[in-house]
């Protein structure tokens, strides 16, 4: 859908909706698209907020030159967090790496932003808890963007290191010990959960990402075992064929060298093992390009299940009792839907299913995991030309996420 805006002179420009917009990606693109936001709010957002309410929580600033210092290191850390977590991002998706040179230059400005923090609670001469969370919170930052990059079981240490700091801060600042050690305990504990829970939105897209690939390689495999089978086959067909013609053509080149009149026949026989090939080629082609019924369905469910996706199919045992032209007809139909549910959608389960009624038969279809409508392209369009010329209808729709092929074709028709 599309909403209309209308300008000053009546002019009307079609705007696509939030809706479309979002519906129209896959799984996988609106994942990477939340877990890349997620991080961009936070970092671009989160640690400039902060740095109000730090100041906020100051009586007395230290001096002007502290202000300017706490915000300069603050919008530098915050660019370059940002910069961090994309660049990881980016690197779950291509397979690069990141710049160790560009972790150090942020963690170094987030310990500036940290000290310029401390130098402007100082001015209060008495402890503030603003001042500890002031150095805390912008290497907290850090750590959440370099989550992207990093196992969970190396955030743990610079969680506590963290929390160490804050905690020293805290004593510097004239904090006692018991409670700027509690206090070290909270910024640790803080700052792990925050990291841990962005960590988990990074293993997410990991493992969505994985399961796209993994579903590319599956289809791949199921393409090269089907071209596999078709060269074993052929080769049990002409193997032996062709060994014969091969020995039967040295045996008849000798016997006309020698001018012996059995080499006639050797040069016939030659040529009626050539033909028997040529038929045995033909039936192997035939078995492979003929779309019947049958074969359709169980082609279907193979590819469906090595793709991952899980196919019923109902009626089958009334598929050989049809006419082969109607067979002919419903297996162009097979092939096409499945082939469109593994190419434009991600699909979970496809049903197939058969119907007789009187005069006629009913090939149905369908399909979930459809994100927008992939509209008819020339499969669909060449489909209903063919059951057209057969006297049957086809029709193809979406329906909420689903989407359902629908073949009609009168059983006494020729396709």
């Amino acid at each position: 859908m599309s909403t209309a805006r209308i300008g000053r002179y009546g002019s009307m420009t079609a705007v696509p909706t939030v809706s479309r917009w979002w519906g129209s990606r896959t799984a996988p693109q609106r994942i990477d698209l939340y877990t890349r936001w997620s991080f961009h709010a936070w970092l671009g957002g989160g640690l400039p907020l902060f740095a109000f309410a730090v100041l906020g929580s100051v009586t007395e600033v230290a001096s002007r030159a502290a202000v300017v210092a706490y915000f300069a290191g603050t919008a530098l850390t915050t660019g370059l967090a940002v910069v961090l977590a994309a660049r990881g991002l980016r690197a779950h998706r291509h397979g690069s790496g990141v710049s160790p040179l560009l972790v150090l230059a942020t963690f170094g400005a987030a310990l500036a932003a940290g000290a310029a923090g401390l130098w402007v609670s100082a001015g209060d001469g008495e402890y503030t808890q603003g001042a500890p969370w002031s150095l805390a919170m912008p290497l907290g930052m850090v750590l959440t963007a370099c989550s992207t990059i990093w196992v969970t079981r190396r955030l743990a240490a610079p969680a506590a290191v963290i929390g160490v700091l804050g905690g020293v801060a805290a004593l510097v600042e004239g904090a006692p010990v018991g409670p700027s050690a509690a206090l070290a305990a909270v910024l640790g504990l803080t700052v792990y959960a925050i990291v841990l829970a962005f960590r988990f939105s990074v293993w997410v897209l990991d493992v969505v990402l994985e399961m796209e690939r993994t579903r590319g390689v599956q289809l791949q495999l199921a393409v090269a075992e089907e071209r596999l089978r078709f060269a074993r086959d052929l080769h049990d067909v002409m193997g032996r064929n062709l060994s014969a013609i091969a020995v039967k053509s040295q045996l008849a080149g000798e016997l006309v060298r020698r001018s012996r009149p059995e080499a006639a026949a050797e040069v016939a026989d030659i040529s009626r093992i050539a033909e028997e090939s040529l038929k045995e080629v033909r039936e192997v082609v035939r078995g492979y390009r003929r779309t019947d019924l049958t074969g359709e369905l169980a082609g279907a469910r193979s590819v469906l299940r090595a793709a991952g996706v899980g196919c019923t199919v109902q009626g089958e045992d009334g598929a050989g009792t049809l006419p082969e032209p109607v067979q002919a007809a419903l297996g162009w139909v097979v092939l096409e839907a499945v082939t469109n549910a593994l190419r434009h959608s991600e699909a979970a389960e496809c049903t197939i299913t058969l119907e007789r009624g009187s005069g006629e038969v009913r090939l149905t279809v369908s399909n979930d995991g459809v994100s927008a409508d992939p509209g008819e392209g020339n499969g669909l369009t060449g489909l209903r030309e063919r059951l057209a010329g057969a006297g049957g209808t086809l029709h193809a729709g979406r329906d909420g996420d689903r989407f359902t092929v629908t073949a009609t074709l009168p059983t006494g028709g020729a396709a």
